[in-house]
C-alpha cells in the first residue's frame, strides 16, 4: 500500500516560492505552471520540446482561428518553421491571407472589441475582435493575389501545397523589395521547403480571388484530393523510416481533422498496416460534449486509428486560448531545443507519393491473396 501511495504521489511537490521578477519563460513554465490548464500548458511545452522535436519525428501542425491578424505568424510560426520545428502545415486559407497583409507592407492595429461597428463601417475600418485595420488592406491584398493568379505558371491544376509554394516565392520577393525580413508564413515555408495545405481552399479570400479569375476565363484550379494523398504519404514515409509522426494542433476545425485523418487514410482506405500518430498535442477551447471535439480527443482518436494506442500516455490537450499558448510554447521550444535539420518535405512530394502508391499496391495484393486462400 505504501509503495502504491508513493507511486501516486511521485509528481513534484507544489511550489509556493515567490515568483522572481523577470523570470525566463522556461523557468516560469517548469516551476510555476503547476496545475489546471497551466499544468496542461507545461505538459504541452515539455512534450513538444522534449519528445516531439527529436530529429526522427515529423511534425505536422494545424492552425485555425484568426491567429495571423494577431501577429502569431511572424512572431511564432515563422520562427518554428525556420528552426525546423514544423515539417508540414495545414492552415485555414484565412490565416495565410491575413498573414500576407504584413508581407506586402500593411499594418494592423490593436483596438477594442467594445466599439460601434456601424461607425467602423462608415469609416472603412475592419474589425477582427480587438484588431483593427483599413478596408483598403483587403482590397490591395486581393489585387496582389489576383495579379499572381493570372500569371502563366498558375494556369494549371495543382494541390494547395504547390499553390502556396508558388505564392511564397512572390511574397518573398515583395518582402525583399520592401525590406521586410521573413514576416510571412508563406515566404518562410517557401524558403524552408515546408509544404502548407489548406483543407477548404474555397473558404477564404485566397479562394475567392481564384474564383474571380476563373470567372474571367483563367485556368487556375485546385485539386484537394492531391493534398489528401500527399499528407498521408508524409506520415507513412516518417513511419516506414522507423521515425515518428507528431500532430501539433492549434484550434480545431477542418485543419485539425486534415492532419489527423492521414492515419485513417493510410489504414482504413489504403489498407496499409499502420498504428497511428505517435504524438498528439492540441490546444483548444472547444468541448467534447457539444461535438466541438468530435473524434479528436486523444482517446476517441485512438478508436479511429488516428493515434497509436501505445502512445496515448504522451497525448496532451490544453484547454486554453491559442494566442496565449503559442507564444509560450514557441519561446520554450526555442530555448530548450537546438534547431533541427530541415526535412524539406515539399521537395520530396513526388517521391513520397510513389512510396504511398507502392505500399498501397502491396496491401491490395495481400488482400487479394488472402481472399484467394480463404
Amino acid at each position: 500500500m505504501a509503495a502504491k501511495k508513493r507511486k501516486i504521489l511521485r509528481g513534484r511537490a507544489i511550489n509556493i516560492r515567490p515568483i522572481p521578477k523577470n523570470i525566463p519563460v522556461v523557468d516560469l513554465v517548469d516551476h510555476y505552471f503547476q496545475a489546471y490548464n497551466a499544468g496542461r500548458l507545461r505538459e504541452a511545452c515539455q512534450l513538444f520540446a522534449g519528445k516531439m522535436l527529436k530529429q526522427d519525428t515529423t511534425v505536422g501542425m494545424s492552425i485555425t482561428g484568426a491567429l495571423t491578424p494577431a501577429g502569431l505568424g511572424g512572431s511564432c510560426i515563422v520562427p518554428l518553421i525556420e528552426a525546423g520545428f514544423v515539417d508540414w502545415i495545414v492552415s485555414t486559407g484565412a490565416n495565410l491571407y491575413h498573414d500576407t497583409h504584413f508581407a506586402i507592407g500593411h499594418t494592423l492595429h490593436r483596438g477594442t472589441p467594445y466599439t460601434d461597428d456601424r461607425l467602423l463601417r462608415d469609416q472603412g475600418i475592419i474589425r477582427i475582435y480587438d484588431i483593427l485595420f483599413k478596408y483598403e488592406v483587403l482590397l490591395t491584398t486581393d489585387d496582389f493575389f489576383r495579379e499572381l493568379f493570372m500569371l502563366d505558371e498558375f494556369q494549371r491544376e495543382m494541390g494547395t501545397a504547390e499553390l502556396h509554394y508558388r505564392l511564397g516565392k512572390y511574397i518573398a520577393g515583395r518582402e525583399k523589395a520592401l525590406g521586410i525580413r521573413n514576416r510571412s508564413i508563406l515566404s518562410a515555408a517557401w524558403k524552408c521547403g515546408v509544404p502548407i495545405y489548406t483543407s477548404s481552399p474555397g473558404d477564404s479570400s485566397i479562394g475567392m480571388n481564384i474564383a474571380e479569375v476563373a470567372l474571367n476565363g483563367y485556368d487556375t484550379r485546385i485539386n484537394t484530393m492531391l493534398d489528401v494523398n500527399e499528407t498521408a504519404a508524409i506520415v507513412l514515409d516518417a513511419k516506414l523510416r522507423k521515425g515518428k509522426s507528431a500532430a501539433l494542433m492549434f484550434g480545431g476545425g477542418s485543419p485539425k481533422n486534415f492532419v489527423l485523418q492521414t492515419e485513417p487514410q493510410i489504414q482504413e482506405v489504403l489498407k496499409i498496416n499502420e498504428r497511428g500518430h505517435d504524438y498528439f498535442l492540441q490546444v483548444t477551447d472547444a468541448r467534447p460534449d457539444t461535438g466541438g471535439l468530435s473524434g479528436a480527443t486523444p482517446g476517441e482518436a485512438v478508436t479511429w486509428g488516428k493515434v497509436d494506442p501505445d502512445r496515448l500516455p504522451d497525448a496532451v490537450v490544453a484547454y486554453l486560448d491559442t494566442t496565449v499558448a503559442m507564444p509560450v510554447m514557441t519561446s520554450y521550444a526555442l530555448a530548450r531545443t537546438k534547431p533541427r535539420k530541415l526535412k524539406r518535405l515539399y521537395d520530396r512530394r513526388g517521391e513520397l507519393i510513389e512510396l504511398l502508391y507502392t505500399e498501397h499496391r502491396k496491401a491490395k495484393r495481400r488482400k487479394k491473396d488472402k481472399t484467394k486462400i480463404t
